[in-house]
């Protein structure tokens, strides 16, 4: 275990670069009337994404954007607005292009009844009728909210990737997080649907939360290998009390250390690496049969606002409150606030808020960032191919940027490849190549800690 004291000085706030430009870059200067005709050219494949926003109580650590409400008319109503909302994109887009990747998020999207996500589904495959063969169709799950009913109306109608938020098996850690989540009420639902023919499935957990230490998370995720799961996403604590008031709640003094997080962190890609797991980008780990270790392999994994996917090259539609859509040339995200949502939706508008238009510098530096952060390795010749510059020449400035983590990083003519260590900083060495930090002072809160 390798000392990590001076690793605190490269904790500083930084982006985690679902996005380039990130979502502090969208604004309401975005053109409606452009976004309609890119949304009517496009010809790529489509990823959907549905935002289902209602929990019942809040987990403290939780960043999404969510309604707590026990109301059944709530679900009632935004279910009748999310059809509107698809009756409106059918009138616009090509929704005879094939489905590569649907995904409902949340939020809690089982906090919607079977028959709820039932009436979803079908209206949505009205709409959206030719599903490839391969397509990844994954759902969000709480386990503490998933009942056999709901399991077979996701199964059958085609959901093949289930994800269970855990976060910690830890009694304390989940009573501090106020998500009080026994282990075995999460291995009752990952059997469930395991028997029902879903073969993969994922598991969230997060470290950097209240009272965890390097030994309690070791227990943590030695009980996660007992549920046995194909995929792990690991993520790091956001903390960002400034943006969201439940996270107030936690003392500060209680979060572990930079240093005990970056331990937290070598311990999982050690231990899982020994128990036949691969790290996928900066916080997954797959086993060898999964599409993510053969896209790492094939140096063709991507990264979205759903992580790291295979899908890469297709179009992506944000649906529901909240949703963020993304193309080749532009972001999109619908209103945050239910009222306005509904109010554009009943004015026959597409419920869009915000977004940003990419230049061609942005296209060029988002190819460069999601490179490091999806295969924390840049192929310089290919960019200078695609991109008809002088890598050196254009990136002077960043390079020079970079040298502060030379020691994190094996640069030559044709490549730039972060070493082992390095991968614990990529956050770091990507932003050494986003234009848009130099504008933010550091004192700013804008983002979480990058360890």
């Amino acid at each position: 275990m390798k000392d990590y004291k001076n690793f605190v000085k490269y904790s500083k706030a930084g982006p985690r670069y679902t996005s380039y430009p990130t979502a502090v870059e969208f604004n309401t200067n975005f053109n409606y009337d452009e976004y309609l005709q890119i949304l009517k050219d496009q010809q790529a494949p489509l990823s959907l994404y549905f935002h289902l926003p209602f929990c019942r109580s809040a987990c403290y650590f939780c960043g999404c954007n969510v309604i707590y409400t026990a109301k059944e008319e709530s679900k009632e109503r935004y279910l009748e607005y999310l059809f509107k909302e698809l009756d409106l994109l059918a009138t616009i887009l090509n929704t005879n292009r094939i489905v590569e990747q649907m995904h409902f998020g949340g939020g809690t999207p089982t906090f919607f009844s079977a028959t709820q996500l039932e009436k979803l589904i079908l209206k949505i495959k009205s709409i959206f009728s030719n599903f490839s063969k391969t397509s990844e169709i994954s759902c969000e799950i709480d386990p503490r909210f998933l009942n056999e009913e709901q399991a077979d109306v996701l199964i059958s109608n085609g959901f093949n990737r289930i994800s269970f938020g855990v976060q910690d098996f830890n009694e304390k850690v989940q009573k501090e997080i106020h998500r009080i989540q026994p282990f075995e009420l999460t291995k009752n639902a990952v059997d469930m649907v395991r028997k029902k023919g879903v073969n993969s499935v994922n598991m969230d957990l997060i470290y950097g939360l209240p009272y965890q230490d390097l030994e309690s998370f070791k227990q943590t995720l030695q009980k996660a290998l007992i549920i046995n799961p194909d995929r792990l996403a690991i993520f790091n604590y956001a903390h960002v009390p400034w943006l969201k008031k439940n996270m107030r709640k936690f003392d500060e003094a209680t979060l572990p250390t930079p240093d005990v997080k970056l331990q937290i962190l070598e311990f999982c890609e050690n231990f899982l690496t020994q128990n036949g797991y691969k790290m996928i980008g900066m916080d997954h780990f797959a086993k060898p049969q999964d599409e993510l270790f053969k896209a790492l392999e094939n140096q063709t994994l991507h990264r979205n606002f759903q992580g790291y996917t295979t899908k890469g090259g297709t179009d992506l539609i944000g649906i529901g409150l909240t949703s963020i859509g993304e193309g080749k040339k532009h972001y999109m995200q619908n209103f945050k606030d239910m009222k306005d949502y509904e109010k554009a939706i009943d004015e026959g508008r597409l419920p869009c808020e915000r977004g940003v238009m990419l230049d061609e510098d942005d296209v060029l530096r988002k190819a460069v960032i999601m490179e490091f952060m999806s295969n924390f390795t840049l192929n310089i010749e290919k960019i200078e191919q695609n991109f008809k510059i002088n890598f050196f020449e254009y990136f002077k400035e960043d390079l020079e940027q970079l040298k502060d983590l030379k020691q994190f990083v094996n640069i030559d003519s044709k490549y730039i490849k972060v070493n082992e260590t390095g991968i614990l900083l990529i956050r770091n060495i990507a932003m050494c190549f986003d234009k848009y930090l130099k504008k933010i002072s550091e004192d700013k809160k804008v983002f979480s800690k990058t360890v």
